[in-house]
Parts: C-alpha cells; structure tokens; sequence
C-alpha cells in the first residue's frame, strides 16, 4: 500500500507538471520509465533485464526482472541470474536455463536509488521544459506578444510571459522614446529563438518592419482576409514609415482602408509605435510611378530610371526638392528602402525658369487614363511632354497617334497663349 501511494503521489506531481509546462501525458510517461531505467542502470550496470511498466489510468507502475537460472553454486551475477532454488520460489516448474521473471520493489532499492531517481527525473523534466519552450516559440517567430516587464537594464529589458518564460527586449529593439517601468505590459514581435548554453534565448522587437506589418493585420480586416496586401515596408523607428499596398478587389481602396475613417485605424498604430509618423500608398509594378508615390508629398517633373542598376534619377522643381529630401534626409531614405532603388534627385533648372504646367491640371481636356500613360513613362508635367519628340512619345507611351497629337495639341496651345498674353 505504501508503494501504491507513492506512485500516485509521484504520477499526480508530473500531472501538475504537465498543466503548468504544456508537456502531454504520453511524454510524461516516457519521461518517468526512461528515468527509472536510468536509475537502475545506474545501480547494476544495464536495465536491459528489467521491464518498466506505467499505467496512468490507474496512477501506478510496475517493474518486473527477467533471469537466467543456474545452478545455485553457479551464480556470478545476482542481477542478471538466479539460483534454482531461489528460482523455486517463484515457478516451481523452473530448470536451469530458463528464464524467470519476478517483480521489484524499487522502494528496496534504498534512499540513495530513490534520490537518484529524483535528480534523474528534474533533469530530464527541466530538459523536457527547454525544449518544449524553444519549439513553442520558434513556431511564433514573427508574431506579436503580450509580456510583463519584470526586471529593466541598460542594455536591455526583461518580460515574463503568461507561463512566467523569461523574454528579452535588446535596447537596440527598442523604439528611441520608449520607457517602461516594472509590471508594464510590452507588447512586441518574436524576432529570433536561439538555444543558448542549453537554454531558450527569446528575442523581442519593437523596431522590426514585421512589428508594423503585425500592427496593420491587427487594426485592418481587409489585411487579415487577405483582400489588402502590404506589399513593402520602409521604417525608421519611432519617426516615419512608409507602407506600400495593394488591393486586387478594384471596389476597395487600400490606403483608405489601412487609414480609417478620421484615421481611426492608423491612429492606434501610430501610438502604439510612439506617435511615428505613417505614409500608406498604393502599390503600383510600374517603377517609375512607385517611386513617384514614395517620394510624395513632393511632385517631381521627370524620372529616369536605369532597372539594371536599380537607380533612379528624379528631376523636380526647386521648391519641391526639399519636400523630396525631407527634413535630415528621412523622406528620400525612405523612399529608397520602400522601392528598393538608388535615388539621385536633381533641380529641374530648366523648367524653373519658365512656368511649368502639372498633366493632373488638365483632366477637363485630356482623360485620365492618357495622363496615367504619360505619367508611367516618367512626365509628370506639360513641359516633360513637348520635351519628347512625337515618335518617342508615340514607342514609349503605347498611345495611338491620334491621341498623341492631341495631346501635344492641347499641351502647346496652352504655352502658346501664355507667350501671347
């Protein structure tokens, strides 16, 4: 009976264990037979004579010795033979030769065996645990998580999550303007998992481009369904962003569906990330119009792009270069890492001197889809047209001649009469 109730006390233990550390009951019971095994090796060199059964239904284990009989002046080893008449004892039919099979106390064992088999079982627990920990979290890089700030250092800052795992929060993955004190609730993405000396290392971003992505699949629907897809990212933490998006259902807009109405969506991003500022455009394949959006507010004249080298030479009036640039360069950084091409941008002197005509003023004379045409080639004003010669126009545009020239037709009348007036 004694035997009975330390089983189940000891069955009942590692089912506490398994709601606290998520370890199921199969494992559980392959832990417990591989540690009395270990034990019994221990103690009389194999375990391979000895077979461990584990019946969790009823809370109990049994363990039964198989040896060989001999002789009773034969014996040499009294773990793996028996003597006959001790052999007698349990079968009365044994022979020499054959095998017989009793069951084992392992309370018999003595203190030392059953305290090895409690070192053996919390090793192999603890094991159990980090492995179970680092599969948990590999599972969960890239996605976002709540934890409690528990200790704060210079260099970095502790969280315990729901279970109490510790997390790490590097200052490098930090947002600038973060502060927390201890109990604060963090929220950040997994970034990396890594096995450390034998023990999980969780690494926690603030400033990574998928926290932001995260952040967009959290407040926007659309994005979670799949409808709207955020096609690049461009961050510099706790300042501005930008994120390209794509619609493939046209009765959606994608930049109004990430902002909200009044913002309402993007507001609680921006405060999550410390009031950063967000640019949210449409995505296009098109390179030319792309970068054109990623260097907006600014309005450039012309562009050339050279797609082998990934560069970009954009050509803008001088009172839009430095909306292009922004204050310490931040807009133009960041229009490079969103389209991924080198940008050089250059004061258009020549149209400074003489008033120079957006194509977007036109819309009454001239359709939309022929100034989207004109846009995709690099003219985004009057004078980057005529600048062009009809027949590169005509190549490079995929218009039709009729709509090329009234094009020119519409974009020289309106100089002309200015040189009139």
């Amino acid at each position: 009976m004694a035997k009975k109730a330390e089983t189940i006390s000891m069955i009942d233990t590692l089912a506490d264990f398994k709601e606290l550390k998520n370890i199921d009951k199969e494992t559980m019971i392959n832990v417990l037979e591989e540690s009395f095994r270990s034990t019994i090796a221990k103690m009389f060199g194999t375990d391979e004579n000895y077979d461990v059964i584990i019946n969790a239904e009823k809370g109990d284990f049994e363990i039964w010795r198989n040896r060989t009989v001999v002789a009773d002046d034969e014996l040499e080893d009294p773990n793996l033979e028996i003597k006959l008449t001790e052999a007698h004892v349990i079968d009365p039919d044994s022979v020499v030769g054959e095998e017989v099979t009793d069951e084992v106390h392992f309370k018999n064992f003595g203190r030392r065996a059953i305290l090895n088999l409690r070192q053996t079982l919390a090793s192999k627990i603890l094991e159990l645990q980090k492995d179970s920990l680092l599969a948990k979290y590999k599972d969960k890089v890239g996605n976002i998580i709540s934890a409690d700030v528990y200790q704060v250092w210079k260099k970095e800052i502790l969280l315990l999550d729901d279970n109490e795992n510790e997390l790490l929060l590097p200052k490098q993955e930090q947002i600038p303007s973060d502060f927390y004190r201890k109990g604060e609730t963090v929220r950040a993405v997994i970034k990396s998992v890594e096995n450390v000396n034998n023990n999980a290392k969780i690494i926690l971003s603030r400033t990574d481009k998928s926290f932001l992505q995260r952040l967009f699949e959290l407040e926007v629907p659309e994005i979670n369904d799949g409808l709207i897809t955020i096609k690049a990212i461009a961050r510099v933490p706790g300042e501005r962003a930008k994120i390209a998006v794509e619609s493939y259902d046209d009765r959606i807009d994608p930049v109004g569906a990430c902002v909200g109405m009044k913002g309402s969506r993007i507001h609680g991003i921006v405060r999550e990330l410390r009031n950063e500022n967000i640019d949210v455009i449409n995505y296009t394949s098109n390179i030319s119009l792309f970068i054109q959006r990623a260097l907006s507010p600014a309005k450039i004249s012309s562009i050339k792009v050279n797609e082998e080298e990934k560069r970009a030479e954009v050509y803008l009036r001088p009172d839009e270069v430095s909306l292009a640039i922004g204050k310490g360069g931040l807009n133009i950084k960041l229009a490079c890492m969103l389209t991924e091409y080198t940008i050089d941008v250059f004061r258009d002197i020549e149209g400074a001197d003489e008033e120079d005509i957006y194509l977007d003023e036109f819309e009454d004379e001239i359709d939309n889809w022929v100034i989207e045409a004109l846009k995709n080639i690099g003219c985004y004003t009057a004078k980057s047209v005529l600048a062009m010669s009809r027949s590169e126009l005509i190549e490079r545009s995929d218009l039709e001649e009729q709509t090329v020239d009234e094009v020119l037709s519409v974009l020289s009348a309106e100089f002309a009469e200015e040189e009139k007036e």
